[in-house]
């Protein structure tokens, strides 16, 4: 299977730029203040009015990046907007339109049609459900419009204001109500926050307990994770094999993602035992490259075994050249099934201890085509089947000999466009089973655990260092002790 290109990992970088909500709205704005006046450019003074406008508005855009009212708190940005009308004179109705044309434009045919179409195969006629998604979408990306209306239909009516101000001279503007009403929307922002964002994961505040009782080494552990996968779908869906495994297995029926459930924050706390405030990942925008701590794989190093990860490019920024990359532009269709093709790849190249992969079939159909129709229940169906072959092949070849498999979810996804990251409905508890020789057959642990767990274990199974800054618990209440570990 092809490996993402150079071009291909540059690309992921700036898709995430019009991706992420935060980035987004500076973006956006910006960009449509610019078309408005498109006929003033060859003005020196209105290029001056423009920057002073920005400057203006700067204290805005600050607010927005560090407050971004996801889920519910996304209705109280109309409070700010309203503010703005019942104090100031000035709003332009024109410009408010241009940028509600512009978003939609964006969002339903750009993103959601041609970017879609290009990139997974998507139809030219997905634009008929998509703006349905982009009004339903919960997430703090680009594609929440409940979230980004508000934002830049005050944004840009500020910004338009101070540059007519510049050429209109019955237009004067009070600086002085214009500080204070921000101000209060400052203060507004924080009471909110304070007393209404209440509902991230807890985090554990000690590092990972070490376990004395030892167990029988398994020679590797092998990883699927079937990105995306929301699980009450996953229960819906025909996976016979998948339910086999969990069946025979030990299965977490509260496991927890991270937060933000960001597909890169998600896989760097898997792979390190930590959250993102100390591995340093805490959206897919990665601005400095590689997690800031030890990760499962270098932990595999200092024992003289080797890991591996196996997914699309952007996990690169996180992980660096422990990745192994598929390119993740490719008919969806054909998407997991080239990475299975990949997957045989690696392991008969480099037969890694641990072994690390990402579908990305379910994920995609759910931010395409929305997580409530009956396509993504197919894509999950398709994993269950993929997942049995490749076992399968595993099993001929040799490798599952004395080998734990885990299978899970990075996070789930929500209504809309399939978003993820605020823990919305359907993101927060993800399905996780672990199936294997040192793994108890037919349990369900019903406390709730996190993610960060993945580490920690993982290094216990196969007899190496925990990473340094892990703080998930190991998953020991899983196994099952023969007769002679437990008599040591």
């Amino acid at each position: 299977m092809k490996q993402a290109s150079g071009f291909e990992k540059v690309a992921a970088r700036c898709w995430n730029l019009l991706n992420e909500g935060k980035p987004f709205t500076p973006i956006f704005v910006t960009g449509t203040v610019l078309l408005f006046y498109i006929t003033q450019w060859s003005t020196l003074g209105f290029w001056s009015s423009f920057f002073i406008g920005f400057a203006a508005v700067l204290p805005l855009l600050v607010l927005y990046y560090n407050y971004d009212y996801p889920l519910f708190l996304r209705n109280y940005l109309w409070i700010p907007l309203v503010g703005y009308l019942l104090l100031f004179d000035h709003f332009s109705l024109t410009a408010a339109l241009l940028a509600v044309s512009l978003y939609f434009f964006f969002t339903v045919f750009f993103w959601g049609t041609f970017y879609y179409h290009l990139r997974i195969g998507t139809s030219w006629l997905n634009f008929t459900r998509f703006w349905k998604l982009v009004l339903k979408n919960s997430d703090s990306t680009s594609g929440n419009a409940q979230e980004q209306l508000p934002k830049f239909l005050l944004i840009i009516p500020i910004w338009v204001m101070v540059i007519d101000s510049a050429s209109i001279s019955s237009l004067s503007i009070d600086w002085t109500k214009l500080l204070l009403f921000y101000a209060g929307i400052w203060l507004f922002s924080f009471i909110l926050h304070r007393n209404l964002f209440d509902w991230k994961p807890d985090i554990k505040t000690s590092y990972t307990d070490q376990v004395d009782k030892p167990i029988t080494q398994n020679e590797r552990v092998i990883m699927i994770v079937i990105d995306g996968m929301r699980k009450e779908r996953f229960q819906e869906a025909n996976t016979p094999f998948l339910d086999s495994l969990k069946k025979n297995g030990t299965e977490y029926s509260q496991m927890e993602t991270v937060y933000p459930a960001r597909t890169v924050v998600c896989f760097s706390s898997m792979m390190t035992g930590t959250y993102p405030f100390e591995h340093g990942i805490k959206s897919n925008m990665v601005w400095n490259e590689g997690v800031k701590v030890e990760t499962i794989f270098d932990s595999l190093r200092k024992v003289n075994k080797s890991g591996r990860l196996l997914g699309i490019a952007h996990l690169v920024d996180a992980m660096g050249d422990d990745v192994d990359t598929v390119t993740a532009v490719m008919n969806n269709d054909v998407a997991d099934t080239n990475i299975m093709g990949r997957a045989r790849q690696v392991m008969k190249e480099k037969d890694p201890s641990f072994f690390a992969l990402q579908l990305i079939g379910t994920d995609q159909t759910g931010h395409a085509r929305g997580v409530l129709y009956d396509e993504y229940i197919q894509k999950i169906e398709e994993a269950d089947r993929l997942i049995e072959e490749y076992v399968n092949w595993l099993e001929e070849h040799g490798y599952m000999e004395n080998t734990t498999l885990i299978v899970c979810a990075d996070h789930g996804q929500a209504d809309g466009i399939g978003g993820h990251g605020h823990l919305d409905e359907g993101e927060r508890f993800v399905p996780f089973f672990m199936n294997g020789p040192t793994i108890a057959s037919g349990k369900v642990i019903e406390d709730k655990h996190s993610l960060t767990s993945v580490a920690p274990t993982v290094s216990y199974l196969i007899g190496a260092p925990i990473p340094s800054h892990s703080r998930g618990s190991i998953l020991t209440d899983a196994f099952e002790y023969r007769k002679e570990e437990t008599s040591k």
